[in-house]
């Protein structure tokens, strides 16, 4: 097994052997983990070794005289600055046309057969929300079947389904006909069940009264209309009409500034969350988070039930927002759902809230999707309003991992025209977004607590190091998974090009599809890595996201075999060619077993071996070790 001592041997003998082809640097700091790392190791170092062999007359004609070529470790800062200074739309790589912030869809009386799904999948919605406010477990398992069977049908696309509870909504009750209520009207709200009349109408919410004061002020549909609560009696509230309008059935009620002291989670949402843990959705959505206790009791049953289906909050009510680190990091995401935060809070608030919900969820690698009126006016209108193309355009450029379409695509009148305008403007925003968010990540990483190393903090080095040689080379990255979580990793430092997330797990793959950048694909795994490798770029090149002769960022991570990282780009020249070996790959890569064998290299490319002290037994990743550590005894004893 290689020492640290005889790995920065290793660097220091290429890069003295490889003058102009090789640039090492560090990729992370000297930890000590105080026994507390996994398994009680110690972590003494991470070297970060990148070796370059590429035609001088195709990469580097375009590069400023002082930096020149070839490149050598004392000039890297100066071409990151380079990279850096290159003007938005001016960049001489090819651009990435797959759009990176997710679509996320409600499927309902508009949209609710088999062709409106085909259809809605290739405008490009990523997700089907299932909204269990509206329809029955018959009209929604329809929806989920039709689902699933696009899925099979389809193996280079996959949708996602989110499930979305009802949650603890107080609701007025039923109207014989609408009521229109005039400014300074009076009207009144009881919690007698089966009253209608012109001005009263019951509330479905037992404690209605006993949560309402005298003065506050009472919205209707997110603030539609408006009522000031003038008296109230032990079973009525009477109100005034501040904003008017005309009332209809089953309205939304809420109490500006308050939360009803309902459960988060109601009987009937019990009911709907069984019923998706039967047909494994994958996304559960919770309406009115108060607090984290609700989402580990929901984990809790989840466990019991042994379903994996990931939880996204909804940040809907005042008393989520003391709460909001507490909710987002028992989770695995949240949803910004602005209609009922601004009903609860004051509506100037809500872009603030917004930008903080994001921020948070970044910080806490957690997908966050922005909904609410995102193209409210699409239900009826074939064209949106300029505000709304500039609200879409605001939640991509804050980060959004996903925006969402609610009324727009369950009953509007143009669906499809609601996600392909949503998709216009997400692609056409993401093409001027710079990469600020990622070197804020970076910084970030930099200032983090290492006296106790950890797993995830390893993995994020290894993430940033692969995102930073993407968007160096301008390269889609290519990474294979079991769980999921180094895709995610990637998503959360924004690489500018696509992360084609392969995995041998169905359920991973669902997952996958609702975060920013990742096109989660289906495939066997292979003992042979080269195998693995080899089929991926062959299944990407079938579907034409890759064109032979095109470079891609190859990175993979396993968990169990976390200790040797391998990110490489890779440029398949011969894509009839066999399955090449390990020792011909490590060849062709310039890193050679015999003295001046660098001129034998075969393809521009760039490979990237982070090693920390101790080497893990993933084959493949062994074999490299293994070669490299053989080559520099072979060396150290002539």
């Amino acid at each position: 097994m290689a020492t640290m001592t005889e790995i920065s041997g290793l660097v220091g003998w290429i890069s003295s052997e490889l003058t102009g082809l090789v640039s090492s640097r560090c990729v992370g700091r000297t930890f000590h983990s105080n026994g507390r790392g996994r398994r009680g190791a110690r972590l003494d170092a991470t070297v970060g070794l990148s070796v370059r062999s590429m035609k001088a007359a195709e990469r580097w004609d375009d590069l400023p005289e002082e930096i020149g070529a070839p490149v050598c470790p004392d000039k890297l800062n100066a071409l990151h600055e380079f990279q850096l200074s290159v003007p938005i739309g001016e960049t001489r790589l090819p651009p990435d046309l797959h759009r990176k912030t997710k679509i996320v869809c409600t499927v309902g009386p508009s949209t609710n057969t088999r062709e409106m799904i085909w259809k809605l999948a290739e405008e490009g919605m990523n997700v089907a929300r299932l909204n269990m406010s509206h329809g029955d477990h018959e009209s929604h398992q329809k929806i989920i079947d039709l689902v699933k069977e696009y899925n099979y049908q389809h193996k280079d696309n996959v949708i996602a389904v989110m499930l979305d509870t009802k949650g603890p909504e107080v609701r007025s009750g039923d109207l014989p006909q609408p009521i229109l209520l005039k400014e300074g009207q009076e009207f009144n709200f009881t919690v007698k069940r089966g009253v209608s009349s012109e001005d009263t109408v019951s509330v479905n919410y037992d404690d209605f009264v006993n949560d309402v004061e005298v003065g506050d002020v009472l919205l209707v549909d997110g603030g539609m209309m408006s009522l000031a609560v003038r008296a109230k009696t032990p079973d009525t509230v009477k109100c005034t009409a501040v904003d008017g309008g005309v009332l209809k059935s089953r309205r939304h009620l809420n109490v500006r500034g308050k939360s009803a002291t309902l459960p988060s989670i109601t009987e009937k949402d019990w009911e709907d969350i069984k019923f998706g843990v039967d047909n494994e959705v994958d996304f559960f959505a919770v309406s009115f988070v108060k607090d984290a206790k609700v989402i580990h009791e929901l984990k809790e049953f989840l466990r019991s039930c042994h379903a994996d289906i990931h939880i996204i909050p909804k940040i809907e009510s005042a008393d989520s927002i003391p709460n909001l680190q507490a909710i987002i990091s028992a989770s695995d995401g949240a949803m910004v759902a602005r209609g009922d935060l601004g009903a609860e809070l004051p509506i100037e608030d809500v872009p603030l809230l917004q930008e903080e919900i994001l921020r948070t969820c970044r910080s806490m690698q957690k997908p966050v999707i922005v909904a609410t009126n995102m193209l409210e006016s699409m239900i009826n209108h074939p064209t949106p309003t300029r505000a709304e193309v500039s609200d879409i355009a605001i939640a991509v450029k804050e980060g959004a991992d996903a925006i969402m379409l609610s009324g727009e695509t369950a009953h509007g009148k143009y669906p499809l025209k609601a996600v392909k305008v949503m998709h216009n403007v997400a692609i056409r925003t993401e093409s001027t977004v710079p990469n600020d968010i990622l070197h804020t990540t970076a910084a970030a990483i930099q200032t983090l607590d290492c006296g106790d190393i950890s797993q995830g903090h390893i993995s994020a080095m290894f993430a940033l190091h692969a995102t930073n040689m993407a968007n160096t080379l301008g390269t889609p990255i290519i990474v294979f998974t079991q769980t999921g979580s180094m895709p995610i990793l990637l998503s959360h430092f924004r690489p500018s090009s696509t992360i084609f997330a392969f995995t041998n797990q169905e359920r991973v793959k669902q997952r996958l599809a609702l975060y920013h950048g990742v096109l989660p694909i289906h495939m066997q795994f292979y003992e042979d890595a080269d195998k693995t490798f080899s089929m991926a770029i062959k299944h990407l090149m079938n579907l034409e996201y890759l064109k032979q002769g095109e470079s891609v960022t190859l990175n993979s991570f396993r968990t169990q075999c976390s200790i040797l990282q391998v990110s490489h780009t890779w440029m398949n020249n011969r894509p009839s060619s066999p399955s090449r070996t390990v020792s011909e790959m490590i060849h062709s890569y310039g890193i050679t077993l015999n003295d001046g064998d660098v001129g034998r290299v075969l393809v521009p490319s760039l490979i990237t071996i982070s090693l920390p002290s101790h080497v893990g037994n993933l084959p493949f990743f062994s074999k490299v070790a293994n070669l490299l550590e053989q080559h520099h005894r072979t060396r150290t004893n002539s």
